[in-house]
């Protein structure tokens, strides 16, 4: 198709008139005049280069920086650095002629929001060192992570262009990662819109199905949501409040998660929506008129007392505020019940808040300090916890510590003398006491809650009073990192240790290198080190010592790592591929090689490339012919294919895109695969008989396990079968699903 080049420019003008206008509320002195430079110079940069879209590449960074405006209320800075985020990687500008022409706080964005290039070790995750990299910059700049999310989220928009293993590994990181950090900076519609556009392509046809339910559904959804807010509207009316009141379904990745969780039918689940009411009133009224707006709410409908969440007194540590009450609706067209409806109570600044997150904070900032408080909290954690970062550990392993504060709830606990302490739920008293001062929980020998002593490992609820016991003779142990949840207790407890454990590394080195050289290898190579690693399933290299040093592992285990090395070496020579895949790049180059730069050389033909490639089907998923699959470049067990929504799959995306192959079935596979299936139903007599029946006579299918129970009427089995593809699942799930009295078929995630 011809590209109209002139037809271009003026679609690009439009857009970035269309910027100026959305950003003009704010723009003081030169800023237009900042903005056009940028505009102006990304556009330079960038005018030789595309989308996959084909779409001229300027369009993205306009986008972006759209985002940034409209969506998240970013101001002149994040726009410039938007326009330019892509310039230092993509083209010759470096960051020194950034700073130039703009100053040295946009070039630290503009740092931050590149990617790392050059060599990683083997066994480390370049997408993990990026994120690192990114979350380091919050000591400095939170634009720069705000900014990175409106660039993933325009990413995400567009990414029907892409190639389809390019799509899983951006939508898993995009869950894995990013979603959960949009939630943590209070950026709610972003983070839906990430987890449902991520959920769009990881499970295609669960969210397509959930789509086409609610779209069917949303005309009687609208009609009961009319009848039910009527009578609440009165009421309002009559208080002469200024208030807007309107229900929203949930999001299809939410419901997605309630169906899979609770093994809800779609059908079933009756709290789809939630009917927010945001009224417009003064600061100093906000808690009080939430809470007249909440009897109203519960003088028409009886409330559940078990849900009521009070965020208005006790903001969550992200900023987010509002009062949240679940009542009992009355019946309503063709429903003979009533149904539970979640009733959401903020202000317009709260809500500002709940949507725009971070942005909108700093813009109240100073006008409620628990909010201020709150949030400064939380980024303290995360500060502290890259700050005291050591190189020993990965940034795989840091990464994931940040990521576990990122989406949880939270408890709210007392000290003795009535100072609110907010943790994540699931906290310990040990946690608590890491909280308060890093000395206290290294010395931490109990605590008392509500006068009862309890241990270290006690699980805090909200509300407890917790007074801390210490001994000057106690110090922190490795078991105490079983214990604890936060982030902070993990990093106070590995600073403490850390000192303890360095004679062991260098007794366990000196050790393996001792014991090496007897076994004939000269000495401990980084390669080595891997394989030793990998085997032995250490963290790192320093756990791998540790292990040997303190006596966990005996010295005399390396002749079985001898052994098994030189097995596996066997095995691998008896392969066309001779050299050791490392990642997608080093299997490509092979593979062309042995297979004379066959067109889809860069696939791996499960069922053709036995020969030629050392590969396995991984046992945490169970993929069989059909199944959307990957490969998986392990560190010293070859290849392991995993289905595409394998429990698994979003961590090994995300984290290590660089090791992921694309792989398919052979057309002509013919392999027989075991597939375990969940059955439920209701028990009757000849169930078990009729099952059987169906699965052996009459399908032919070789049964290999089978185990049913029974429980107030109700059965539950797991089956495991001889299935050839996913088409003779289906059709066997089909069969089962049609005998008197089952329920529910599903193949065993």
């Amino acid at each position: 198709m011809p590209i109209n080049l002139e037809k271009e420019r003026l679609e690009i003008l439009k857009r970035y008139r269309k910027l100026l206008r959305t950003a003009k509320p704010f723009l003081k002195d030169d800023d237009a005049k900042q903005i056009k430079k940028a505009f102006l110079i990304s556009a330079e940069a960038h005018k030789d280069m595309r989308r996959k879209s084909g779409e001229p590449y300027i369009y993205h960074p306009l986008a972006v920086a759209q985002i940034c405006v409209e969506e998240i209320g970013l101001g002149t800075t994040s726009i410039i650095s938007a326009l330019l985020h892509d310039v230092v990687e993509d083209t010759d500008t470096t960051l020194a002629d950034i700073e130039k022409d703009f100053g040295p706080k946009i070039a630290s964005i503009i740092d931050g929001l590149t990617k790392i290039s050059g060599t990683f070790e083997y066994g480390t995750s370049q997408q993990a060192e990026n994120f690192r990299k990114m979350l380091l910059t919050l000591s400095d700049d939170i634009r720069v992570i705000l900014i990175k999310l409106a660039d993933r989220l325009h990413n995400m928009r567009t990414l029907s262009s892409m190639a389809k293993e390019k799509q899983l590994k951006i939508a898993s990181e995009t869950i894995y990662l990013y979603a959960p950090l949009a939630h943590r900076l209070g950026l709610n519609a972003i983070k839906t819109e990430l987890e449902d556009l991520g959920l769009k392509y990881t499970e295609p046809e669960a969210f397509k199905e959930i789509a086409n339910k609610l779209s069917v559904n949303k005309r009687n959804r609208e009609s009961f949501v009319d009848h039910f807010i009527r009578p609440i509207k009165k009421s309002l009316d009559e208080l002469h409040l200024n208030y807007t009141i309107k229900g929203r379904p949930k999001s299809i990745y939410s419901i997605y998660n309630k169906i899979k969780s609770s093994n809800t039918p779609f059908d079933k689940i009756y709290d789809l929506f939630a009917v927010r009411v945001v009224i417009d009133v003064p600061l100093e009224r906000e808690k009080a008129d939430c809470w007249e707006v909440y009897s109203i709410v519960t003088d028409h409908y009886r409330p559940n007392p078990s849900r009521l969440k009070d965020w208005v007194s006790t903001p969550k540590s992200n900023g987010y505020e509002s009062l949240h009450t679940t009542v009992m609706s009355l019946p309503y067209g063709n429903d003979k019940e009533g149904r539970w409806v979640e009733v959401q109570i903020r202000t317009k600044r709260m809500d500002e808040i709940a949507e725009k997150g971070v942005a909108a904070h700093f813009k109240y900032k100073g006008t409620d300090t628990r909010t201020s408080q709150a949030f400064e909290s939380w980024l303290s954690q995360v500060r502290e916890a890259l700050e005291t970062n050591d190189k020993s550990q990965s940034a795989v392993e840091l990464v994931d510590d940040i990521k576990n504060s990122l989406y949880h709830e939270e408890v709210f606990v007392f000290t003795p003398k009535g100072k609110l302490v907010v943790l994540q739920v699931g906290s310990t008293a040990l946690d608590f006491a890491f909280e308060i001062h890093s000395e206290v929980g290294a010395k931490c020998i109990g605590a008392k809650v509500g006068g009862k002593l309890v241990p270290l490992s006690h699980k805090l609820s909200n509300g407890d009073q917790i007074e801390i016991l210490t001994s000057s003779k106690q110090k922190p142990s490795e078991d105490w990192l079983r214990i604890v949840t936060t982030t902070k207790a993990k990093a106070r407890i590995k600073d403490f240790i850390k000192e303890e454990n360095k004679s062991h590394v260098i007794k366990g080195r000196d050790m393996i290198e001792h014991r090496l050289k007897i076994l004939g290898y000269p000495s401990l190579t980084l390669e080595i080190t891997n394989q030793l690693r990998a085997y032995y399933n250490a963290k790192d290299a320093n756990d791998l010592f540790y292990r040997f040093g303190k006596g966990y592992v005996a010295i005399e285990q390396l002749k079985h790592w001898k052994s098994d090395k030189e097995m596996h070496e066997r095995k691998q020579a008896e392969k066309a591929i001779q050299v050791p895949i490392v990642d997608n790049k080093s299997f490509t180059k092979e593979m062309k090689r042995v297979q004379h730069d066959r067109k889809d050389a860069d696939i791996l033909l499960i069922g053709e490339d036995m020969d030629k490639v050392d590969y396995t089907l991984a046992k945490c998923c169970n993929p069989i012919s059909g199944d959307d699959v990957f490969g998986f470049v392990t560190i010293n067990e070859g290849i392991k294919i995993h289905r595409t929504n394998c429990p698994n799959s979003p961590e090994l995306l995300s984290r290590h895109g660089d090791r992921v192959i694309k792989a398919q079935w052979a057309s002509q596979i013919a392999m027989s695969f075991v597939v375990d299936l969940v059955i439920r139903g209701i028990d009757r007599v000849g169930l078990v008989n009729d099952v059987t029946r169906v699965i052996s006579d009459e399908l032919k299918v070789n049964i290999t396990a089978l185990n049913i129970g029974v429980k107030d009427g109700l059965f539950e089995g797991r089956i495991s079968l001889m299935i050839q593809d996913t088409d003779h699942l289906v059709a066997l799930v089909g069969e089962l699903e049609r005998v008197a009295g089952v329920i529910e078929v599903a193949r065993e995630e």
